[in-house]
């Protein structure tokens, strides 16, 4: 499908075609999958153009229509796993980290989340048969957390052969965000980016948002704010969503979180951004620190997965088992 030149597609001039790769749409499922408004924006077209190439770009990827269970499963067989390398942590989200799918991590701070974020920023680029992707990363950092210092010692702590270090950070594109619009924009930047290393020997399997909620928790405080934050978040994570199923990538956010004090059993902590980010993540893994360094990751929410819970540790090395 892919292999479809945009010129092919009615409406679809080289300049027209031009503006759409400069905007990231550079195949014909971005097209399929876009709405009319933001196709519009990008070719600089009428919106009645812009629903005529959409619609033609569906039928040709195929997309909008119904399918049986068989064509689903088939989908399926494409996902692939990234392993954190901790056998306990792999196994509670079923043999690691989905593509296709977004896995949002929250906890308190020191709780191991960006820990979590840089291991996996490294393991995407080693090779399939050592739990990697043999592909690269693209990070949106919006609390300035990412310190190529700790990439050095996971790469350090890495069992077998490894890329070498300077290769690992060429690898990791990262982008610090100061806006919550910036960082919705980043998103879009994110797609050009993966679009030109689409055809390189390191594709983009990795997209990473960390934290997803931290700009858009300063800039709408209060209740009067909270229906304005709540779409942009949704729009953020579905722009996201469309990009890792695009490129068979593993979206990966890390998120806040807060404290009710009206709870009085059970635990108080719950994530920020409500309902909007609990149903479009994927799989919710909690972490909470507990005794003599540990970490524990609890799988709160998956479609296909069990509840359960996994010990490991926060080493020099990187994760480690207990």
């Amino acid at each position: 499908m892919t292999e479809i030149d945009l010129e092919d597609l009615p409406g679809v001039g080289s300049t027209t075609a031009e503006r759409l790769r400069e905007a990231g749409y550079a195949t014909i499922e971005g097209i399929a999958t876009a709405s009319p408004a933001d196709l519009a924006e990008a070719a600089e077209l009428g919106e009645a153009t812009a629903k005529k190439i959409i619609q033609a770009a569906r039928e040709i990827a195929d997309i909008g229509g119904f399918k049986t269970g068989t064509d689903v499963m088939n989908r399926r067989k494409e996902v692939r796993k990234l392993k954190t390398l901790v056998p306990e942590l792999d196994d509670l989200v079923g043999g690691g980290v989905e593509t296709q799918a977004i896995t949002e991590v929250y906890g308190e701070f020191g709780s191991g989340k960006s820990q979590i974020v840089h291991q996996l920023s490294v393991n995407v680029q080693l090779p399939v048969e050592m739990g990697g992707l043999d592909g690269s990363c693209i990070y949106i950092d919006t609390e300035n957390t990412f310190r190529p210092e700790r990439i050095e010692q996971m790469v350090n702590g890495i069992d077998g052969e490894c890329p070498p270090l300077d290769d690992i950070l060429a690898n990791i594109h990262i982008a610090r965000a100061h806006s919550s619009d910036h960082q919705m924009l980043l998103v879009d930047s994110a797609r050009e980016l993966a679009t030109e290393l689409k055809e390189t020997k390191k594709p983009a399997r990795l997209f990473v948002i960390d934290s997803l909620t931290a700009l858009f928790r300063s800039e709408y405080a209060g209740r009067g704010t909270l229906a304005v934050r709540q779409q942009k978040l949704n729009r953020h994570m579905h722009d996201l969503f469309k990009l890792i199923d695009e490129h068979n990538a593993v979206g990966l956010v890390t998120n806040q979180v807060m404290s009710n004090p009206g709870i009085l059993f059970g635990d108080p902590i719950k994530p920020i951004g409500g309902n909007i980010v609990g149903h479009t993540a994927t799989f919710r893994l909690y972490l909470r620190k507990s005794k003599a360094g540990k970490r524990i990751a609890r799988l709160v929410d998956s479609p296909n997965l069990p509840e359960g819970e996994a010990a490991f540790m926060l080493e020099q090395a990187g994760l480690r088992s207990c």
